[in-house]
C-alpha cells in the first residue's frame, strides 16, 4: 500500500492477517513500489513500515512450497538489490515483530524508529538456513561481531530497547506515536536539498573499504540456501514457528 505526505512515499506492508509475512507476489510488489519510488523526482524520502500489529513476520512459509523456486529466488534477490541500491533516504517505522527478512530489511535501511511493542528476531538457525539480504555482512557492521554472532546463532528475540541499545535503531517511542515520530523524522530530511542528501548516502554505504556491491556473491549464495530449504523439512520447522509466533 502506497501513499504520499507531500515529499515523503509511505510503502505499507499490507497483509496484517498473516503479520505482513512475505509472498513470492509480496517481492515483486515491494520491490517494484521502491524502484517506483527512486525514480520519482517528487519523492524525497521513502518510509517503509507495516500494516496492523506486525511490521514484518518474514518470508509466508505456507505458500513457499507451491512456489517456483528459481523465480522465488530470483524475485527475492531483486528485492534485496532494490533495498541495496535505493538511491534515496529509507526509514522504517516498526511496530511489534520483525522476523527474518522482516528483521534483515532494516539493516538495509538508513534510520529505523521502533515503537514499544517492536521484537526483532533473525530465526536462520532455527529454521535450519543461514542468514539472507546480505545480514551475515550487514549486522556485523552495523552491532558488533560478538553481538552478531550471538543473534544469528541463537536466533533469540531482541527487544525494542535493545534494538536502539545495539545500533539498530534510532530512536524508541509509544506504540500510538510511532507513525507521527517516523513521519516527523523523514519530513526533516525530506526538507533539505535531495542531491546533497542522495549523496550523502552514497558515501554513508560506500563505507571505508568495499563497495555497495560487494556483498553480492553472498545474496546469491544465501539464495541458494533458500531454493534447498523450500524441498527440506525447515518447511515443517517453520511451519511450527509459525503456529508459535500466532500467524
Amino acid at each position: 500500500m502506497t501513499r504520499d505526505a507531500g515529499p515523503v512515499r509511505w510503502l505499507t506492508l499490507n497483509r496484517p492477517h498473516r503479520l505482513n509475512a512475505l509472498t513470492a507476489d509480496s517481492y515483486r510488489a515491494l520491490r517494484a513500489a521502491l524502484v517506483a519510488a527512486d525514480g520519482d523526482e517528487a519523492v524525497a524520502v521513502v518510509v517503509l513500515t507495516g500494516a496492523g500489529r506486525a511490521f514484518c513476520a518474514g518470508a509466508d512459509l505456507t505458500e513457499l512450497p507451491g512456489t517456483d523456486r528459481g523465480r522465488l529466488v530470483a524475485d527475492f534477490e531483486a528485492l534485496v538489490l532494490a533495498l541495496a541500491g535505493l538511491a534515496k533516504p529509507l526509514v522504517a517505522g516498526v511496530r511489534g515483530p520483525a522476523v527474518g527478512l522482516g528483521m534483515t530489511m532494516l539493516l538495509h535501511c538508513d534510520l529505523v524508529v521502533v515503537a514499544e511493542s517492536a521484537r526483532l528476531r533473525a530465526p536462520f538457525t532455527e529454521l535450519g538456513t543461514v542468514p539472507e539480504a546480505m545480514s551475515s555482512v550487514l549486522l556485523p557492521r552495523a552491532v558488533g561481531a560478538q553481538r552478531a554472532a550471538e543473534l544469528l546463532f541463537t536466533s533469540r528475540w531482541l527487544s525494542s530497547a535493545e534494538a536502539v541499545e545495539y545500533g539498530l535503531a534510532i530512536r524508541r517511542c509509544p506504540d500510538a506515536d510511532l507513525d507521527a515520530v517516523t513521519g516527523e523524522l523523514a519530513a526533516r530530511i525530506a526538507a533539505f536539498p535531495a542531491p546533497a542528501v542522495a549523496a550523502t548516502k552514497r558515501l554513508l554505504r560506500a563505507g571505508p573499504a568495499e563497495p555497495a556491491a560487494a556483498p553480492r556473491p553472498g545474496i546469491e549464495r544465501a539464495g541458494i540456501q533458500i531454493a534447498r530449504a523450500v524441498l527440506r523439512r525447515e518447511l515443517a520447522e517453520g511451519a511450527a514457528l509459525n503456529s508459535r509466533l500466532g500467524r
